[in-house]
């Protein structure tokens, strides 16, 4: 999976190349080439291909007894002391 991603990079990069060096192109064209083309549409399918992957990570590791993560608000192990916040006195 990794190398159709290196490929389609390279293949972005050299037209957004083409695209910048030429007379009638910009390059900000060519950024745009290389964002629109290249980076956004990988970057969504790497995400979406990556799914399976991520999901068998974590099944793998709740099945092997990992706590999942913490519920707490501030993610500590230690309970908090006064649920109220004290009201700060006037001078």
């Amino acid at each position: 999976m990794h190398v159709v991603a290196v490929a389609w990079i390279f293949v972005v990069v050299l037209m957004a190349l083409a695209e910048g060096t030429s007379t009638q192109g910009s390059w900000l064209g060519a950024f745009f080439t290389l964002l629109l083309y290249g980076l956004l549409p990988l970057s969504i399918v790497l995400y979406v291909m990556g799914t399976p992957m991520r999901r068998r990570a974590r099944l793998q590791a709740e099945s092997a007894g990992a706590e999942p993560a913490s519920t707490d608000p501030d993610g500590g192990s230690q309970p908090a002391g006064d649920p109220l916040t004290p009201e700060r006195e006037k001078p």
